[in-house]
């Protein structure tokens, strides 16, 4: 018993953290939200399929066999108590018990079995009367339904586990278990997977995913499982005709609903119906749900600049889909992974959660080596507002586990990003950076050719340095030079060269913005901080490792559902046994087997009678419900009954 009850309470948990921790989701999605260390944690315990996890399944398993063995052992003993009316009872024990009250009256035996049982039986009770040499025994019980209690409570347990085993998916479990079953990692199209990672139309259990775009059909769902996933084919095909989806004036999205067709071949026309959240479409035995939206392959027009110098091209692509980009560090091959239209961010100083303001669209793609390695980006499409100014935004990280570092590149005059490209490019072409060298010297007033000659080289050395490694590098770099050419004065020899550099780079942007018709002579407060925050993003390109920077510049979009489809045959019998465990508990706790026993014997010129009752439950109930039974029988038998001689004949 108390390891059945401790398996309970282990499956009661089990399913909480099953219906709390959302189930079958991508672990790339686990180990965002929980980090390496939580997310390996819960992987061993097998919570992210807490419902098909072997030991889940074994615990319903041994739950099946043990209280099955208990109500096989158990039911023959509880029927007997519900039919028996232990008409054995002798004189000696029934004045045992706590219940029991006697009279004695001037009628015959006859004539106050009658008034016992017509007693007992308006009060609910069955009886059964036994005649013995001596005197008549009438036995009576009531509640005995209490005990079906016991035997649906059992019942339901094994009903409710058996059920539970059904929709465990044993099947697909058994044959990724004995390998018959491989595991998909890679995402590619459904048509280039292998026949071993797919499972056929069958009529047991699962629950799965597929995002469909509008438009678009599908006649297969992705199933979770362990580190990838499997395709599960479905006997019909489902049509997305069309995605919707409301806002609130924030952004954020209110609800969304999709026109579904689901074409089947033993139907005679498609089904048409619209799903929402929580208003699934069920067809035979499959519930498709409403679960999320995406992307369904939107156009993307990108402007690619190189950050190595030269001119942006201008590409296009979709999303999900990849191309390669060329630079003078190999190529790259670029992943179109998401595009959101909204993206809902907190205002910089609000005090409420509901102060929210949408920054605009932004993509999410992958930068791929050829080795394999890849850093993923998030681009935003339009300038953000942030601190006085406004800044493209470019997020890059390493791992989904990590948060994005954001690279801030200052927005021109114009809300583009002609001015900074400019400036990196001016500062990448050794004939600009030779120009700004030479117009530099020229301001501090070196004149020496070979001097200045060596400098120029120097300093182009050092801004290289400063795009390609950081702030910190430069400093190391001066700091050696100096040590190594300035003899007892390094220090003035790194001011010096603090000083040219600074020099060369406002030359760099003094051009620049020459260029665009602005005298360098007389800049204006906006262009000065544009100066200071363009210094900043260059010194951060070393930590973006990108040859380019992609620009948003147009955009298609085509909306996806992603809809679940779940078959569960055990739920009705998950469901049934609900239902019977409801009322199997109801009668165990609200229904109370009571036995009453009415001894009469002649005695004399009339005839003693002998109440007694008990009652396993509720004693304080039983107590008064037996008073309120020996005041009806006492009615019943005139009210004139003589007490008994002795003190035990009285009502306790």
């Amino acid at each position: 018993m108390n390891l059945a009850i401790t398996l309970l309470v282990a499956v009661a948990i089990a399913s909480v953290i099953g219906t709390v921790l959302h189930q079958n989701e991508p672990y790339q999605d686990y180990l965002i939200k929980f980090g390496p260390f939580w997310f390996e944690v819960y992987e061993r315990l097998s919570l992210y399929d807490v419902y098909s996890a072997p030991w889940f399944l074994f615990m319903l398993a041994f739950l099946v066999v043990s209280t099955s063995v208990c109500l096989t052992r158990h039911t023959p003993v509880m029927w007997k108590e519900m039919t028996r009316f232990r008409d054995h009872q002798q004189e000696r024990s029934l004045r045992a018990f706590s219940h029991k009250r006697e009279w004695f009256v001037a009628m015959s035996p006859e004539d106050a079995a009658a008034a016992a049982d017509a007693t007992l039986r308006r009060n609910g009770y069955r009886t059964r009367h036994k005649n013995k040499p001596d005197a008549r025994l009438v036995s009576a019980m009531r509640g005995t339904s209490n005990r079906l209690g016991y035997i649906f409570t059992h019942l339901a347990i094994v009903i409710i586990c058996i059920g539970g085993l059904i929709d465990g998916n044993l099947l697909m479990q058994w044959k990724y278990w004995t390998g018959d079953l491989l595991v998909e990692t890679r995402n590619i199209p459904v048509s280039q997977i292998d026949d071993s990672s797919k499972l056929p139309p069958r009529q047991t259990a699962f629950r799965g995913n597929v995002t469909i775009p509008e438009q678009g059909r599908a006649s297969v769902v992705f199933l979770q499982l362990g580190e990838g996933y499997v395709v599960q084919e479905l006997p019909f095909r489902i049509e997305v005709e069309d995605f919707r989806i409301e806002h609130y004036d924030t952004g954020e999205p209110r609800s969304y609903e999709s026109d579904l067709v689901l074409h089947d071949p033993e139907l005679d026309e498609p089904i048409r119906q619209t799903i929402r959240v929580n208003e699934p479409l069920v067809h035979n035995g499959h519930a498709i749900y409403q679960a999320s939206f995406g992307d369904g392959g939107s156009r993307l027009g990108l402007r690619a600049w190189p950050l190595d110098g030269g001119d942006p091209e201008e590409l296009e692509t979709r999303v999900n889909e990849e191309l390669e980009i060329d630079g003078e560090r190999g190529a790259r091959r670029v992943e179109i992974t998401d595009f959101e239209v909204f993206n809902i961010h907190p205002e910089p100083e609000a005090t409420d959660r509901r102060q929210v303001r949408n920054v605009g669209p932004s993509f999410t793609f992958r930068l791929r080596r050829p080795t394999g390695e890849a850093l993923e980006y998030e681009n935003y499409m339009l300038p953000i507002e942030m601190d006085g100014g406004r800044y493209f935004l470019s997020g890059v990280r390493r791992s989904p586990a990590e948060d994005f570092r954001y690279l801030y590149i200052p927005a021109d005059p114009n809300g583009g990003l002609d001015r900074f490209m400019g400036l990196l490019q001016q500062l990448r072409q050794p004939e600009g950076v030779a120009a700004a060298a030479d117009r530099a010297l020229d301001a501090i007033g070196v004149e020496d050719d070979q001097v200045r000659g060596r400098i120029a080289a120097e300093v182009h050395d050092m801004i290289d340095t400063l795009l390609e490694s950081g702030f910190d590098a430069v400093m190391a770099e001066q700091q050696a030079r100096a040590e190594e050419r300035g003899g007892e004065t390094p220090e003035r020899l790194m001011d010096f060269y603090r000083m040219i550099i600074e020099r060369t780079l406002w030359e760099g942007y003094a051009q620049v913005l020459a260029d665009e018709g602005i005298d360098p002579g007389e800049p204006a407060d906006e262009d000065l901080v544009f100066y200071r925050d363009a210094l900043s993003a260059m010194t951060a390109l070393a930590d973006y490792d990108a040859p380019v920077f992609l620009e948003l510049t147009d955009y298609d979009h085509r909306q996806a559902t992603g809809l679940q489809i779940a078959r569960a045959p055990g739920q009705n019998i998950v469901y049934f046994g609900s239902l019977l465990l409801t009322i199997g508990l109801f009668l165990l706790f609200y229904v109370s087997h009571r036995r009453a026993w009415c001894l009469i014997r002649p005695e004399g010129d009339g005839t003693r009678v002998l109440l007694a009752g008990s009652s396993q439950r509720d004693p304080l109930g039983f107590a008064k419900a037996f008073d309120s039974l020996g005041a009806e029988l006492d009615h019943r038998l005139g009210g004139d009954g003589q007490p008994p001689a002795d003190t035990n004949g009285e009502r306790s």
